[in-house]
Protein backbone atom coordinates (compact mmCIF):
# COMPACT_ATOMS: atom_id res chain seq x y z
CA UNK A 1 0.00 0.00 0.00
CA UNK A 2 1.47 3.16 -1.32
CA UNK A 3 1.60 6.70 1.07
CA UNK A 4 -1.12 8.22 -1.23
CA UNK A 5 -3.50 5.19 -0.41
CA UNK A 6 -2.41 4.99 3.11
CA UNK A 7 -3.73 8.74 3.81
CA UNK A 8 -7.20 7.54 2.93
CA UNK A 9 -6.97 5.09 6.19
CA UNK A 10 -7.88 6.34 9.51
CA UNK A 11 -6.28 5.85 12.72
CA UNK A 12 -7.44 6.23 16.05
CA UNK A 13 -5.11 7.49 19.11
CA UNK A 14 -6.05 6.89 22.39
CA UNK A 15 -4.26 8.80 24.67
CA UNK A 16 -2.80 11.88 23.69
CA UNK A 17 0.46 12.35 25.77
CA UNK A 18 4.00 13.33 24.88
CA UNK A 19 4.47 10.23 23.22
CA UNK A 20 1.41 10.25 21.10
CA UNK A 21 2.45 14.02 20.45
CA UNK A 22 5.86 13.26 19.29
CA UNK A 23 4.41 10.12 16.80
CA UNK A 24 1.76 12.75 15.04
CA UNK A 25 4.13 14.11 12.28
CA UNK A 26 4.72 10.75 10.86
CA UNK A 27 1.16 9.32 11.17
CA UNK A 28 -0.21 12.52 9.76
CA UNK A 29 1.85 11.54 6.66
CA UNK A 30 0.19 8.36 6.45
CA UNK A 31 -3.28 8.40 8.03
CA UNK A 32 -6.61 10.76 8.74
CA UNK A 33 -5.49 10.75 12.53
CA UNK A 34 -8.24 11.23 15.08
CA UNK A 35 -7.44 11.96 18.97
CA UNK A 36 -9.36 10.86 21.67
CA UNK A 37 -9.12 14.04 24.44
CA UNK A 38 -10.29 13.67 27.57
CA UNK A 39 -9.46 17.50 28.55
CA UNK A 40 -10.89 19.53 26.06
CA UNK A 41 -8.61 22.26 26.77
CA UNK A 42 -5.89 19.93 25.20
CA UNK A 43 -8.32 19.46 22.43
CA UNK A 44 -7.06 22.89 20.45
CA UNK A 45 -3.68 21.61 20.32
CA UNK A 46 -4.04 18.40 18.47
CA UNK A 47 -6.60 20.52 16.03
CA UNK A 48 -3.77 22.79 15.11
CA UNK A 49 -1.19 19.79 14.52
CA UNK A 50 -3.47 18.26 12.07
CA UNK A 51 -5.47 15.86 13.87
CA UNK A 52 -9.23 15.43 14.37
CA UNK A 53 -9.91 15.43 18.42
CA UNK A 54 -12.69 13.68 19.84
CA UNK A 55 -13.52 14.94 23.45
CA UNK A 56 -14.36 11.44 25.04
CA UNK A 57 -13.27 9.51 28.65
CA UNK A 58 -12.31 6.41 29.02
CA UNK A 59 -14.17 6.12 32.42
CA UNK A 60 -17.26 7.54 30.92
CA UNK A 61 -19.18 4.61 28.57
CA UNK A 62 -21.45 6.80 27.23
CA UNK A 63 -19.13 9.06 25.61
CA UNK A 64 -16.95 6.66 23.65
CA UNK A 65 -19.97 5.94 21.55
CA UNK A 66 -18.59 7.80 18.61
CA UNK A 67 -15.58 5.72 18.16
CA UNK A 68 -17.76 2.93 16.39
CA UNK A 69 -16.19 2.03 13.12
CA UNK A 70 -14.24 5.27 12.88
CA UNK A 71 -11.11 3.82 12.40
CA UNK A 72 -9.45 0.32 11.78
CA UNK A 73 -5.83 1.07 13.10
CA UNK A 74 -5.59 2.21 16.57
CA UNK A 75 -2.32 3.34 19.15
CA UNK A 76 -3.41 3.13 22.43
CA UNK A 77 -0.80 4.76 24.95
CA UNK A 78 -3.62 5.55 27.52
CA UNK A 79 -2.29 4.20 30.73
CA UNK A 80 -5.27 2.04 32.93
CA UNK A 81 -7.07 4.18 35.77
CA UNK A 82 -4.49 3.42 39.04
CA UNK A 83 -7.51 3.59 41.65
CA UNK A 84 -8.82 0.36 39.75
CA UNK A 85 -8.28 -3.44 39.63
CA UNK A 86 -7.22 -4.78 36.61
CA UNK A 87 -8.05 -1.95 33.45
CA UNK A 88 -11.47 -1.44 32.91
CA UNK A 89 -10.76 1.44 30.33
CA UNK A 90 -9.16 -0.72 28.43
CA UNK A 91 -12.12 -3.24 28.73
CA UNK A 92 -14.87 -0.62 27.32
CA UNK A 93 -12.47 0.72 24.68
CA UNK A 94 -11.51 -2.89 23.09
CA UNK A 95 -15.66 -3.62 23.64
CA UNK A 96 -16.87 -0.28 21.88
CA UNK A 97 -14.18 -0.95 18.69
CA UNK A 98 -15.86 -4.69 18.31
CA UNK A 99 -19.35 -3.11 18.31
CA UNK A 100 -19.03 -1.99 14.82
CA UNK A 101 -19.51 -3.12 11.33
CA UNK A 102 -15.59 -2.14 10.64
CA UNK A 103 -13.47 -3.42 13.39
CA UNK A 104 -9.86 -2.09 13.30
CA UNK A 105 -7.47 -4.47 11.81
CA UNK A 106 -4.13 -3.02 13.52
CA UNK A 107 -3.54 -2.23 17.13
CA UNK A 108 -0.74 -1.16 18.76
CA UNK A 109 -0.63 -0.85 22.47
CA UNK A 110 2.32 0.45 24.56
CA UNK A 111 2.94 -1.12 28.19
CA UNK A 112 5.19 -1.59 30.28
CA UNK A 113 8.25 -3.91 31.26
CA UNK A 114 7.04 -3.57 34.85
CA UNK A 115 4.83 -6.92 34.09
CA UNK A 116 7.73 -9.00 34.62
CA UNK A 117 8.58 -8.10 38.39
CA UNK A 118 12.58 -8.67 39.85
CA UNK A 119 14.28 -10.57 37.67
CA UNK A 120 17.34 -10.88 39.89
CA UNK A 121 19.00 -8.58 37.27
CA UNK A 122 19.00 -11.31 34.50
CA UNK A 123 19.10 -10.61 31.21
CA UNK A 124 15.98 -11.17 29.19
CA UNK A 125 13.39 -11.52 26.66
CA UNK A 126 9.63 -11.60 25.79
CA UNK A 127 9.40 -15.15 26.59
CA UNK A 128 10.10 -14.45 30.45
CA UNK A 129 6.78 -15.14 32.66
CA UNK A 130 5.00 -12.00 33.77
CA UNK A 131 5.61 -11.96 37.54
CA UNK A 132 4.00 -8.33 38.66
CA UNK A 133 4.67 -7.59 41.83
CA UNK A 134 2.75 -4.20 41.94
CA UNK A 135 -0.69 -2.74 41.47
CA UNK A 136 0.47 -0.52 38.71
CA UNK A 137 2.24 -3.42 37.34
CA UNK A 138 -0.76 -6.25 37.37
CA UNK A 139 -3.06 -3.31 36.09
CA UNK A 140 -1.04 -3.83 33.23
CA UNK A 141 -0.61 -7.62 32.70
CA UNK A 142 -4.25 -7.53 32.67
CA UNK A 143 -4.37 -5.32 30.09
CA UNK A 144 -2.01 -7.35 28.01
CA UNK A 145 -4.52 -10.45 28.90
CA UNK A 146 -7.61 -8.27 27.43
CA UNK A 147 -5.86 -7.57 24.37
CA UNK A 148 -4.90 -10.92 23.97
CA UNK A 149 -8.30 -12.36 24.53
CA UNK A 150 -9.19 -9.48 21.74
CA UNK A 151 -7.27 -10.84 18.51
CA UNK A 152 -8.09 -14.14 19.62
CA UNK A 153 -11.84 -13.41 19.02
CA UNK A 154 -11.10 -12.97 15.58
CA UNK A 155 -9.08 -14.75 12.41
CA UNK A 156 -5.54 -14.20 12.55
CA UNK A 157 -5.37 -13.62 8.98
CA UNK A 158 -7.89 -10.54 9.40
CA UNK A 159 -6.33 -8.70 12.84
CA UNK A 160 -3.00 -7.84 14.49
CA UNK A 161 -2.82 -6.29 17.74
CA UNK A 162 0.57 -6.10 19.35
CA UNK A 163 2.42 -5.11 22.59
CA UNK A 164 5.00 -2.62 23.29
CA UNK A 165 6.73 -3.15 26.65
CA UNK A 166 8.51 0.01 27.53
CA UNK A 167 10.67 0.25 30.62
CA UNK A 168 11.94 3.61 32.17
CA UNK A 169 11.02 6.90 29.75
CA UNK A 170 13.40 9.91 28.88
CA UNK A 171 13.75 13.38 27.33
CA UNK A 172 14.67 16.60 28.31
CA UNK A 173 11.39 17.10 30.46
CA UNK A 174 11.42 13.18 31.58
CA UNK A 175 14.71 13.31 33.87
CA UNK A 176 15.22 12.80 37.52
CA UNK A 177 16.51 16.54 37.84
CA UNK A 178 14.09 17.17 40.80
CA UNK A 179 15.25 13.89 42.52
CA UNK A 180 18.86 14.53 42.03
CA UNK A 181 18.31 17.89 43.28
CA UNK A 182 16.94 17.43 46.75
CA UNK A 183 19.54 14.82 47.71
CA UNK A 184 17.65 11.65 46.88
CA UNK A 185 19.83 8.46 47.86
CA UNK A 186 20.48 5.14 45.85
CA UNK A 187 21.19 2.50 46.38
CA UNK A 188 25.05 1.35 46.19
CA UNK A 189 26.65 -0.46 43.67
CA UNK A 190 27.24 -3.78 44.92
CA UNK A 191 23.36 -3.89 45.99
CA UNK A 192 21.83 -2.12 42.90
CA UNK A 193 19.16 -2.91 39.87
CA UNK A 194 20.09 -3.42 36.75
CA UNK A 195 17.29 -0.72 35.15
CA UNK A 196 16.66 -0.07 31.27
CA UNK A 197 15.70 2.78 29.18
CA UNK A 198 14.45 4.17 25.83
CA UNK A 199 14.05 7.90 24.55
CA UNK A 200 10.47 9.37 23.96
CA UNK A 201 11.52 9.94 20.31
CA UNK A 202 12.33 6.22 19.90
CA UNK A 203 9.68 4.75 21.30
CA UNK A 204 7.05 7.17 19.51
CA UNK A 205 9.24 5.81 16.22
CA UNK A 206 8.60 2.00 16.89
CA UNK A 207 4.81 2.41 18.04
CA UNK A 208 4.87 3.83 14.28
CA UNK A 209 6.67 0.82 12.74
CA UNK A 210 4.88 -1.77 14.71
CA UNK A 211 1.31 -0.28 13.02
CA UNK A 212 3.06 -2.18 9.71
CA UNK A 213 5.62 -4.37 11.21
CA UNK A 214 4.24 -6.07 14.12
CA UNK A 215 3.32 -9.96 14.35
CA UNK A 216 -0.05 -10.35 15.84
CA UNK A 217 -0.23 -11.11 19.76
CA UNK A 218 3.32 -10.49 19.99
CA UNK A 219 5.13 -8.84 22.56
CA UNK A 220 8.15 -6.26 21.53
CA UNK A 221 10.82 -4.77 24.39
CA UNK A 222 11.28 -1.18 23.33
CA UNK A 223 14.29 -0.22 24.78
CA UNK A 224 17.81 0.89 23.97
CA UNK A 225 21.50 -1.11 24.42
CA UNK A 226 22.42 0.26 27.55
CA UNK A 227 23.43 -2.15 30.35
CA UNK A 228 23.75 -0.28 33.67
CA UNK A 229 22.11 0.08 37.20
CA UNK A 230 19.98 2.49 38.58
CA UNK A 231 22.75 4.30 40.51
CA UNK A 232 25.16 4.55 37.45
CA UNK A 233 21.84 6.41 35.81
CA UNK A 234 21.42 8.93 38.47
CA UNK A 235 25.27 9.86 38.30
CA UNK A 236 25.01 10.50 34.39
CA UNK A 237 22.21 12.06 34.77
CA UNK A 238 24.55 14.36 37.74
CA UNK A 239 27.07 14.30 35.64
CA UNK A 240 25.53 16.34 32.80
CA UNK A 241 23.69 18.98 34.59
CA UNK A 242 26.30 19.47 37.27
CA UNK A 243 24.65 18.06 40.03
CA UNK A 244 26.11 16.30 43.09
CA UNK A 245 25.93 12.51 42.67
CA UNK A 246 23.49 10.75 44.81
CA UNK A 247 24.90 9.42 48.19
CA UNK A 248 24.96 5.49 47.76
CA UNK A 249 22.56 3.83 51.02
CA UNK A 250 21.94 0.24 51.78
CA UNK A 251 19.17 -1.57 49.98
CA UNK A 252 17.94 -1.99 53.67
CA UNK A 253 18.55 1.51 54.36
CA UNK A 254 16.59 2.68 50.70
CA UNK A 255 13.92 0.11 52.32
CA UNK A 256 13.53 2.37 55.34
CA UNK A 257 14.00 5.63 54.03
CA UNK A 258 12.08 5.97 50.65
CA UNK A 259 8.63 6.21 49.58
CA UNK A 260 7.09 2.71 48.76
CA UNK A 261 6.53 4.07 45.12
CA UNK A 262 10.00 4.94 44.58
CA UNK A 263 11.32 1.98 45.95
CA UNK A 264 8.89 -0.42 44.08
CA UNK A 265 11.02 0.67 40.94
CA UNK A 266 14.00 0.44 42.47
CA UNK A 267 13.82 -3.32 43.78
CA UNK A 268 13.44 -4.90 40.33
CA UNK A 269 16.47 -5.65 38.60
CA UNK A 270 16.43 -6.71 34.96
CA UNK A 271 18.13 -6.71 31.69
CA UNK A 272 16.33 -6.47 28.41
CA UNK A 273 16.68 -8.07 25.30
CA UNK A 274 15.92 -5.55 22.44
CA UNK A 275 16.53 -8.12 19.84
CA UNK A 276 12.63 -8.38 18.17
CA UNK A 277 13.07 -4.63 18.25
CA UNK A 278 15.49 -4.36 15.87
CA UNK A 279 15.12 -7.12 14.22
CA UNK A 280 11.19 -7.63 13.67
CA UNK A 281 10.30 -3.71 13.71
CA UNK A 282 13.45 -2.84 12.17
CA UNK A 283 13.58 0.10 14.59
CA UNK A 284 17.00 2.30 13.97
CA UNK A 285 17.08 3.65 17.44
CA UNK A 286 18.02 7.64 17.05
CA UNK A 287 19.72 6.80 20.76
CA UNK A 288 21.37 3.41 21.10
CA UNK A 289 22.66 4.56 24.78
CA UNK A 290 21.26 6.89 27.60
CA UNK A 291 25.02 8.64 27.32
CA UNK A 292 24.07 9.54 23.91
CA UNK A 293 20.79 10.71 24.45
CA UNK A 294 21.81 13.03 26.99
CA UNK A 295 24.67 14.35 25.29
CA UNK A 296 21.23 15.46 22.77
CA UNK A 297 20.06 17.41 25.90
CA UNK A 298 20.82 21.07 26.68
CA UNK A 299 21.64 21.64 29.97
CA UNK A 300 20.10 23.65 32.49
CA UNK A 301 20.69 27.60 32.76
CA UNK A 302 21.36 29.44 35.28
Amino acid sequence: MNKLSMQSERLLIVGTGDVAWRALPWLLKRFRVFALCRNPDNAERWRQAGAIPLIADLDDPSSLKRLKGLANWVLITAPPNGSQPNDPRLKRLLATLSSARIIPCRLVYIGTTGVYGDCGGAKIDETRPRRALNARAQRRVAAENLLRRWLSSFPLSHRTASILRAPGIYASDRLPVTRLSAGTPAIRAEEDSYTSHIHADDLAMAACLALFRAKAGRAYHVCDNSQLKMGDWFDLVAAHFDLPKPQRITRQNAEKELPENLYSFMRESRRLSNQRLLKELKVRLRFSSVLQGLEAIPKLKG
